[in-house]
């Protein structure tokens, strides 16, 4: 497959991970799932490439059940990649979350049955068979978004606790799972500075105690239990008994002032906030220095939300920021589910489906890299209506559709001058064809 001069450095930085066949394959499988509607199976993406694909078709399947690569590497080589093109400068933004994705075959790897947190709800909870995979995303502003984008970089399988037992493996719960590979990104860049955001499950005693290790390069945002404990430093030994490991608990705090704060998909909500500063305590785990908000919406349309935050410093606004970024994780992969058929795959090797749903995922970052770096004039394909200023991302994955249908698979399919030969309402019906939204 011989790409377009604005994706080499892209697939330049992917080739260093690969032996020279299952690059080709790979980079191949990578274009098909750009341009693919529907099924995401390799068997889809090979009809979508037809001759195009090299090799045997069973080889190409061979490059997800038993090629010898590593997707941790490869997402750890792309993010240098995406951080310097996209995040050259300044605090990087993590957003992390944990999602089910159905599969109801008996026979793919890795299925169990998890809680559904997108259908459950405070009264029943709902169950499902498939996987849970822990997902950590970079926040990137756009010029032409009112939002950030959350683009994936590392994602992991979180097994059952049947399926360790069976195994014996040690079980992870999806909170140290999100600390392995928020760690991994402290190892790999020691000079950037990281805030993650999470929801209520990564806003344990345990996970929040991982940050003041790291106080100086990473500070961790989340929701709070209402009834937390919150305890002031311990008071100086006074050279009698036992010293004391906390100090007097503090109060609940109620809301106070009105102000105007940033909310999820670029609006502005009227909310109640009122912050303060003290130590979480667990027994046998010590204190952990946190400033907390209580937001509450002064229309009454949404209920109270709690907030912490492992540096002090904050102010409480810049912790509503951060964590109103994590609501981005959860569009993106809402959005992996309706466009790029991220549950279709029915993995039932072992690397299989440990490889694909990351792969999958990858593809909105492959997008969020690519578009902006096509011309103006290549940005085309998307559809238009009063008060739209801005790109979402599906008008950015039907102009990189179009850009790699017209310069990378049609020119190699026949004549590489046919498709400029043809009369410009064709050739826009052909490419607009080629390129649909979803």
């Amino acid at each position: 497959m011989i790409l377009p001069p604005e994706a080499h450095p892209l697939v330049q930085v992917l080739a260093l991970h690969f032996t020279s066949p299952t690059y080709q394959r790979f980079s191949a499988l990578l274009v098909a799932a750009v341009l693919t509607a529907g099924r995401r199976t390799v068997a889809h993406l090979l009809r979508t490439l037809r001759h195009l694909a090299p090799g045997h078709p069973t080889a190409s399947q061979r490059v997800l059940s038993r090629a010898p690569w590593s997707g941790l590497r490869v997402g750890c080589a792309r993010t240098p990649f995406r951080l310097d093109h996209l995040v050259p400068e300044g605090p990087v933004r993590l957003a992390g979350d944990d999602t089910v994705d159905g599969h109801p075959g008996k026979s793919v790897y890795g299925r169990a049955r998890h809680r559904d947190a997108a259908r459950s709800s405070r009264a029943s909870t709902a169950r499902r068979y498939g996987h849970t995979w822990v997902v950590l995303a970079v926040l990137v502003k756009f010029p032409f978004a009112t939002r950030p984008w959350a683009l994936p970089v590392l994602v992991d399988l979180c097994r059952s606790e049947e399926d360790d037992r069976k195994w014996k493996r040690p079980h992870r719960t999806p909170a140290q799972r999100m600390g392995r590979l928020v760690g991994a990104r402290l190892m790999r860049f020691p000079d950037r500075t990281f805030v993650f955001a999470g929801d209520a499950g990564y806003g344990a005693h345990e996970v929040a105690r991982f940050c003041p290790r790291h106080r100086d390069r990473l500070t961790r945002v989340s929701q709070l239990h209402p009834d937390a404990n919150r305890f002031a430093p311990p008071p100086p030994y006074s050279g009698t008994g036992r010293p004391r490991v906390k100090g007097g608990r503090r109060p609940n705090p109620r809301p106070a002032v009105v102000r105007a704060v940033g909310w999820s998909g670029g609006g502005q909500r009227r909310v109640d906030p009122v912050e303060g500063t003290g130590h979480r305590y667990q027994a046998g785990q010590g204190l952990v220095p946190v400033r907390w908000v209580l937001v509450r919406d002064t229309t009454g349309t949404h209920r109270d939300e709690d907030f912490f935050t492992t540096d002090p410093s904050l102010t409480g606004a810049t912790v509503i920021d951060h964590a109103r970024g994590r609501w981005d994780i959860e569009t993106t992969v809402q959005e992996r589910r309706s466009d790029l058929g991220w549950e279709t795959t029915r993995g039932r090797c072992e690397k299989t489906g440990p490889r694909a749903a990351p792969c999958l995922l990858g593809l909105s970052s492959v997008v969020a890299v690519l578009f902006p770096a096509l011309p103006a004039a290549k940005r085309t394909g998307a559809v238009a209506w009063p008060g739209k200023a801005t790109v979402p991302l599906s008008d950015a994955r039907c102009a990189v559709r179009r850009w790699l249908g017209g310069e990378a698979v049609l020119p190699q399919a026949g004549d590489p001058t046919g498709l400029q030969k043809l009369p410009d309402p064709i050739r826009e019906l052909l490419l607009a064809t080629l390129a649909p939204a979803t």
